[in-house]
């Protein structure tokens, strides 16, 4: 894994993580019983965006790291997940 490779493990884990995480918790406006005029009941009640995405940013780190020690250790490599046999044989590859 070379570094633009890492840095794009790290965004889409990030990304992932992040549109997970919005859901956690989240209370709409009707479930607090205060609706602000002119948004809908089911608009959240409140974000705590900069929470999320510390939490967000934390929890992809240790998931990252986890993640890019299995890639760069060769535990597990792309023959490991070729459950269809298209790459071939390892004595077929020049």
């Amino acid at each position: 894994m070379n570094l633009t490779g890492g840095i794009v493990l790290f965004a889409v884990i990030w990304f992932m993580t992040f549109l997970v995480s919005l859901q956690i918790g989240a209370r709409s406006q009707a479930d607090s019983g205060e609706i602000v005029p002119g948004t809908p009941a089911g608009a959240p009640a409140s974000l705590n965006l900069r929470r999320k995405l510390i939490v967000t940013t934390i929890i992809t780190i240790i998931l990252w790291t986890i993640i890019a020690a299995i890639i760069l250790s060769g535990a597990i490599g792309l023959r490991d997940i070729d459950w269809f046999n298209r790459l071939g044989t390892e004595t077929s590859v020049r």
